[in-house]
């Protein structure tokens, strides 16, 4: 049986958090935090300083300033680094400065705030349906519509007139020949079909489906047969 191998970076990571979740707790408990809260103290920081490194790489991926997020894991990392430094014999801790008595008091209202901008704060990849069937369109306008072309006409020559024949009797109107429909549009229109469907609870008229696709009267008919 082969035993599992054991990850160096995984080890080290756990280590050094339970070392930094150490002092934060005896630096809030020399601060006056006794019992629960002294516990609670590391694991606030903990949280936040997590919270906010993961905002930042929601926002990098989402191509929007991450300033607050990294102010906020600025601050969570001087906290728990604060913590090492200080119990490392550089501080008294039976003697704790009213300062840092007050710092660690207002850490969870500091901490509170920090978490609920981080929680609730817009990432910039929330768009509406409608302006991406809008920059949809061009595409399928370019499928259909042809590229124009310049037809060059000859100058007629002179002839000379023909005699008078019989009028022959019209041929009968051909029948109107479909309109072709892109696949992708007829996919894209079943879709907005569809979601009409679902709010309305009627089938969508060619007159709505004209507007919402940004197509010709002839192009929507056509469509609309298509999803019948």
């Amino acid at each position: 049986m082969r035993l599992p191998r054991t990850d160096a970076v995984l080890v080290q990571a756990v280590i050094a958090g339970a070392l930094s979740f150490a002092h934060l707790h005896d630096l809030a408990q020399a601060a006056g935090q006794y019992g629960w809260k002294a516990w609670a103290y590391p694991v606030s920081v903990d949280l936040l300083l997590v919270a906010a490194w993961h905002r930042m790489r929601v926002l990098r991926a989402a191509n929007s300033p991450a300033s607050a997020a990294w102010t906020w894991f600025a601050i969570a990392l001087a906290a728990s680094l604060g913590a090492n430094v200080a119990t490392a014999g550089l501080l008294d801790l039976g003697h704790v400065p009213a300062w840092l008595r007050i710092l660690v008091a207002g850490w969870p209202a500091l901490a509170f705030f920090g978490g609920t901008l981080l929680a609730h704060g817009a990432t910039g990849t929330t768009q509406s349906a409608e302006p991406e069937m809008e920059n949809e369109l061009p595409l399928y306008e370019t499928e259909i519509a042809p590229p124009p072309t310049t037809v060059t006409v000859p100058k007629p020559e002179p002839v000379e007139a023909p005699e008078a024949v019989p009028a022959l009797p019209s041929a009968p109107p051909s029948p109107p020949q479909a309109v072709p429909v892109p696949a992708a549009l007829v996919e894209h229109a079943r879709k907005i079909a569809d979601d009409h469907r679902a709010r309305t609870g009627t089938p969508i008229d060619p007159d709505t489906l004209r507007v919402r696709l940004g197509v010709p009267p002839h192009f929507a008919d056509a469509i609309t047969a298509q999803l019948a």
